[in-house]
């Protein structure tokens, strides 16, 4: 199976989940294999919420959407371009001149979370796209979606049966690993595969820069960078860096719009246990009956929380982003202020955090050329 074949078929993919959208789900009859899959995939959202209460319809579909205006042709294309050489002299090295059938590729384990739907998804590709089998451990919170993906991409391109496996068992026979957890679960990790070559990811989180002159365009689009799948992602903004006695007052007309969330149980719940404990602790907090804003220099906030802490300059400000890049999956802000912080930071548009192109890996880390390099 060569790499335009593996293109096409997650191609075909893409126009498959093209057809779920919150703003409808609607069969299309020039999509494959409809007939088989697409009352399934109704299902697979179904079960996807009933098995984790933070995995509501919008969000499931959200996630679904995104997918599909990735994986078109053009997107593929581009983002496998510069490693076009090494692809193709890794598909000559796994390939007989007898049988045509492959001989070297790597068995690639994928250890995924499961905090937002079909997290791991982008490892799945990566693995799949660079020639190698794909051996997944998934997460209880996310178990379902992303093997029924992997039996649509079968039915399209049968040559990728026997190359995709997921198991609950012991991982016992692989070549390099990809695993993503918390700090403590990547200590972990690290004892048991560092003897393999390896991805170990820990926990990140994400912030956004406000310098107080930012339009009401671009604060109702940050809203969506923290609320999105309620907060879950390491790509959700977590934290702002605000400059010294900024009036909180639009940020909060802003995120009015998501005064909705509150009605749903399991963030409801986490806003009152949390509330409760900063009140307790008699800690000031900012908030408005759905989100809590506590002062604080650390970057991972609670659900139903967001950290904040002020700044004198912006200067300063970029030498901390650098000495804690690590913590950091990505910052937002707009183009004018990321002009003035770190060249290290991964900078991101107000809200985008949760549409992240092919080439925004994870940690900073390029997974294709790690996975061309085993």
């Amino acid at each position: 199976m060569d790499l335009q074949q593996r293109i096409n078929a997650f191609v075909q993919l893409g126009r498959f989940l093209s057809q779920f959208t919150r703003e409808d789900i609607v069969q299309k009859d020039d999509v494959a294999h409809n007939d088989l899959f697409f009352d399934g995939m109704l299902h697979q959202i179904k079960i996807a919420g009933e098995n984790n209460g933070w995995f509501t319809k919008e969000n499931v579909l959200f996630a679904l959407e995104g997918w599909a205006q990735t994986l078109t042709q053009k997107g593929l294309e581009l983002w496998l371009a510069p490693y076009e050489q090494d692809l193709a002299l890794a598909q000559k090295n796994n390939t007989t001149t007898t049988a045509n059938t492959a001989t070297s590729s790597k068995t690639v384990a994928v250890i995924m979370a499961g905090n937002i739907p079909l997290v791991g998804f982008h490892d799945f590709l990566s693995v799949l796209m660079s020639g190698h089998r794909f051996v997944g451990k998934l997460s209880s919170n996310d178990k379902h979606l992303l093997p029924f993906l992997a039996m649509y991409l079968e039915k399209v391109a049968p040559s990728f049966k026997g190359r995709i496996t997921f198991t609950d068992d012991k991982l016992l026979h692989y070549d390099a690993v990809i695993a993503t957890g918390s700090d403590n679960t990547a200590r972990y990790f690290e004892y048991y595969f560092g003897d393999k070559p390896n991805i170990i990811r820990k926990n990140r989180n994400s912030v956004a820069v406000l310098t107080g002159d930012e339009t009401e365009t671009e604060l109702e689009a940050l809203t969506e960078d923290i609320f999105r799948y309620y907060g879950l992602g390491c790509r959700n903004v977590s934290k702002l860096f605000v400059p010294k006695g900024y009036n909180f007052d639009a940020f909060f007309n802003a995120v009015y719009a998501w005064r909705a969330i509150i009605h749903q149980n399991k963030y409801a719940n986490n806003y009152d246990y949390n509330k409760a404990v900063y009140l307790m602790s008699l800690f000031e907090l900012k908030e408005n009956g759905f989100l809590m804003l506590k002062e604080e220099t650390s970057y991972g906030s609670p659900i139903a929380t967001l950290f904040y802490e002020y700044y004198d300059e912006l200067t300063q400000l970029s030498q901390r982003l650098d000495k804690d890049q690590q913590y950091i999956q990505c910052v937002v802000t707009n183009e004018e202020t990321a002009t003035s912080l770190s060249r290290k930071a991964s900078f991101v548009a107000y809200g985008q955090t949760q549409k992240p192109a092919l080439n925004d890996y994870a940690d900073g880390v390029d997974t294709i050329a790690f996975l061309l390099r085993i």
